[in-house]
C-alpha cells in the first residue's frame, strides 16, 4: 500500500515516516517545502498533482493542516489524513476544514472542541507520542563522556520567543488599550489549566487593534475570519509565553544551577547559555542526564500535551511541568509525572527533586514504561488508521 508524505521540516515527520514503514506502507515523500518555506498553496497543489498522476496512493498525510492540499485530495477523492501537533493552526480556519476527504487528528482537546462541530465525521482528537527505539538508540551509542557533557541539574530546552513574538507588531489605538491588554496577559499567565484569555477579550477592542494594525493576520478568502482567536492565541499567546519563561528561569536560576538550550538571547537571565541543540542527537542526552527536565507549555496550547513531555518521557527523563488539563488523563501526577502551578511551588518541587535522586528515578521510570507501552508512534498511527477508515 502506498502513501505520499507532505513533509515540511517537522521534526517527528522522520520519525511517522518510520511508523508507517513499519506498519508495511510504502511512503513517497515531496519534501521541497522544507528548503522553500514560502510555497504558495498553488504551487502546493502543482506537487500533489504531479505525484498523484504518477501513482495510486491510499492517502496523502501530512504534519498540521494544509487547505490548498485538503482541496486537492477532495478533487482526486483521495482521503487526507494530518495531525495537528503546534496551536494555534490557523489554517484550521479555513473553509476547506469541511471536506469530506479530511481525517483531521487534534492534539488538543480543546482544538478538537472548538473545530469539531465545523465536521464531526472527520475530525478527531488523539494525543502526541515519541519513538522510543529512536530515543534508546541514541543513549545506548552515546559514549560516557558525551552523557557527561549534557548533565545538568535542571535543564530546559525552547525558545524564550522574544526572537519570534508577534505581539511586537501590534499597534494599539491608546495607551488604555494597551495597559488593558497587558493587565490580561500578567492575569493569565498566573493561570494553568484554563485559557480565558479568548473570552476576555472585547470585540470592539479586538476590531481596534485589528485597524490599527497593519500587518495583522489576514485570513483567506475561504474561512472563518475570527479575528478574536487570531488574537488571543497568534499574537498574545507567545508573548506570555515569553514572559512566563523568562520570569521562570530568572527564579529558578537564581537558586539552582540551571542550563538554557536555546537560539534566543538569554544574556540577562541567571542561567548558564549552552547554545542550540540538536534534536536527533542530543537533545535525548539533556534529557536523560539533566535531574530534572523542565516544561513550559506555550500558552496558546491551551489544554494538550506538547511534544515536548512524551520526548523526555521516552528519553527514560525526569521532568517537572506545568499544569495541562490532559496530562492527568495519561499520567498520574507524582507517580509519572511532576506538575506545578505556581512559581513558588515550582521553586519547592526543584528544591526537593534535586535532593531525592531515587524518586527521580523511580517517576521517571513509571513514565517510561507507560509510555514505552502506550505512547510509541507505531501505536499512534494504528490508532489513527483505525479511527480514519474504520478498521
Amino acid at each position: 500500500m502506498n502513501i505520499l508524505f507532505y513533509q515540511y521540516g517537522s521534526i517527528c515527520e522522520p520519525d511517522i515516516m518510520e511508523g508507517f514503514e513499519e506498519l508495511g506502507f510504502h511512503v513517497d515523500s515531496i519534501s521541497e517545502e522544507i528548503k522553500n518555506k514560502s510555497l504558495t498553496g498553488k504551487e502546493q497543489i502543482q506537487l500533489i498533482n504531479q505525484a498523484l498522476s504518477k501513482r495510486d496512493y491510499q492517502f496523502v498525510f501530512t504534519i498540521n493542516f494544509y487547505p490548498a492540499i485538503s482541496e486537492c485530495c477532495n478533487i482526486y477523492h483521495i482521503p487526507y489524513l494530518c495531525l495537528i501537533v503546534d496551536s494555534p493552526v490557523l489554517e484550521l480556519y479555513s473553509d476547506a476544514i469541511k471536506n469530506p476527504c479530511n481525517r483531521i487528528f487534534l492534539f488538543d482537546r480543546t482544538l478538537y472542541e472548538e473545530f469539531a462541530p465545523s465536521n464531526p465525521d472527520c475530525i478527531f482528537h488523539i494525543p502526541l507520542a515519541t519513538n522510543v527505539n529512536r530515543w534508546n538508540r541514541v543513549l545506548s551509542q552515546a559514549s560516557a563522556q558525551q552523557k557527561s557533557s549534557f548533565s545538568s541539574d535542571v535543564s530546559f530546552i525552547g525558545s524564550l520567543y522574544s526572537e519570534k513574538c508577534p505581539y511586537y507588531e501590534l499597534k494599539f489605538p491608546s495607551t488604555y488599550s494597551k495597559g488593558y491588554i497587558e493587565g490580561l496577559l500578567q492575569a493569565q499567565k498566573k493561570v494553568y489549566g484554563y485559557f480565558f484569555l479568548e473570552e476576555a477579550l472585547d470585540p470592539a477592542l479586538v476590531n481596534d487593534i485589528v485597524s490599527h494594525t497593519p500587518t495583522f493576520y489576514q485570513f483567506p478568502e475561504r474561512s472563518r475570519k475570527d479575528y478574536r482567536a487570531a488574537l488571543a492565541q497568534f499574537y498574545l499567546g507567545p508573548r506570555i509565553t515569553e514572559l512566563e519563561r523568562v520570569e521562570m528561569l530568572t527564579a529558578l536560576g537564581s537558586h539552582f544551577s540551571v542550563d538554557l538550550y536555546s537560539n534566543s538571547n538569554a544574556s540577562s537571565l541567571p542561567v548558564h547559555f549552552r547554545g542550540r541543540v540538536k534534536t536527533h542527537t542530543e537533545m535525548p542526552l539533556v534529557f536523560h542526564e539533566s535531574c530534572i527536565n523542565l516544561n513550559m507549555t506555550a500558552k496558546s496550547i491551551r489544554s494538550g500535551i506538547p511534544l515536548r513531555i512524551w520526548d523526555v518521557l521516552g528519553c527514560q527523563g525526569f521532568l517537572i511541568s506545568n499544569y495541562q488539563a490532559e496530562i492527568p488523563d495519561y499520567f498520574v501526577p507524582g507517580e509519572d509525572i511532576v506538575l506545578y502551578s505556581s512559581k513558588e511551588e515550582l521553586l519547592n518541587l526543584t528544591a526537593y527533586y534535586l535532593s531525592h535522586p531515587a524518586k527521580r528515578k523511580e517517576i521517571a521510570h513509571n513514565a517510561y514504561e507507560k509510555v514505552k507501552a502506550h505512547h510509541t508512534y507505531l501505536t499512534r498511527i494504528t490508532q489513527m488508521l483505525e479511527t480514519a477508515f474504520h478498521l
